[in-house]
């Protein structure tokens, strides 16, 4: 147990928060401790994966718990699927080339994805077609309420857009242990339709992709536009892309000829990048902070020195823009301390 301890690199955005006291624990019994001394202190608690989905905006005023819990193991289902759980410490790219260094398919869309596998299942990390629940099985987590261990299937955990029950009602209350997934032995499924998979294929003379294929197309593809967190800090996707109602959206076409948009039913899922450049923001720099020059969705520490608040407040900056032009209200997909 450390105090007045600095989670500067602890979160992928390098800002200098200190915590009043952080522990990184490596087994149950271990986290059950540093959860009994928190009780003892009447100290709020701060869960740390790969800090890759968080902004601290001030110094955290109780105790900061980084998650170590390390471990995969397997059981075959049949000759095509296995069942495969990593606990939530694993590093989640690290789990992704794992599993398609067996062979297994399923997650090779979600390549160079940052953060932990604990935290994939918190807000149902997508990419490129592919969300966690397409592969999801089940969690385990520790119920802090009671200290008792419980596992959430695929229907418990209620899945949606970048959301699932960890982020609603049981915000606070779960630790996820460990997460297991259903994924492929032989007969793939390879989606290769959505972004610029096809064309990234196409360049690197692929003709017929096998998974291991897709998943190099996908970091080539995210490593020409996204910053890496170890060179400037930032946490990927800052902002949710907008779901408007489709008459919205057809009015908005009326005066945005341009205005980009993927119906689903009543409703149209609208690129918060495009919005958010379309304001002026691509490579906009503002002290410390900035949105990045190549992807406008994603807010950098420009300088290294950004303060939380300082990244928070650009973007509200941001989000007030795209409400003024377009009337659509963007919402942070980065959690807020």
């Amino acid at each position: 147990m450390q105090e007045n301890f600095s989670l500067k690199p602890y979160n992928t955005f390098g800002v200098d928060a200190k915590a009043k006291y952080f522990t990184e624990i490596n087994s149950i019994e271990t986290l059950k401790d540093a959860l009994n001394f928190s009780k003892e202190k009447s100290l709020p608690l701060l869960f740390l994966g790969g800090g890759s989905n968080i902004l601290l905006t001030k110094d955290f005023d109780g105790l900061a718990i980084k998650l170590g819990l390390k471990g995969i193991s397997e059981k075959d289902l049949n000759e095509n699927e296995v069942l495969i759980t990593a606990k939530a410490g694993e590093n989640w790219h690290e789990f992704v080339m794992y599993c398609l260094k067996k062979n297994y398919g399923g997650l090779e869309n979600l390549s160079l994805i940052p953060g932990n596998v604990g935290t994939s299942p918190m807000q149902n990390i997508g990419a490129y077609g592919t969300e966690i629940k397409d592969v999801f099985v089940s969690c385990l987590v520790l119920d802090l309420e009671n200290l008792e261990l419980k596992t959430f299937d695929l229907e418990e955990c209620r899945f949606g857009y970048r959301d699932s029950i960890f982020k609603q009602e049981g915000k606070g209350r779960y630790v996820i242990l460990e997460v297991t997934f259903k994924l492929t032995k032989k007969e793939h499924h390879i989606k290769t339709e959505y972004g610029a998979i096809t064309s990234e294929l196409e360049n690197l003379g692929i003709a017929h992709p096998t998974i291991q294929d897709v998943s190099q197309a996908v970091i080539n593809i995210r490593q020409s536009k996204l910053p890496d967190p170890k060179k400037i800090g930032n946490a990927g996707s800052f902002f949710k892309n907008p779901t408007i109602p489709l008459v919205q959206f057809e009015e908005l076409k009326q005066k945005f000829e341009n205005i980009q948009g993927y119906p689903n039913g009543n409703m149209v899922k609208v690129p918060a990048g495009w919005l958010i450049e379309q304001c002026g923001w691509k490579g906009k720099q503002i002290g410390n902070a900035a949105s990045h020059k190549l992807q406008s969705l994603v807010i950098i520490n420009a300088t290294g020195e950004a303060t939380g608040k300082e990244i928070f407040d650009f973007s509200t900056e941001i989000i007030n823009s795209v409400k003024e032009k377009f009337g659509i209200e963007l919402e942070r997909e980065v959690n807020i301390i």
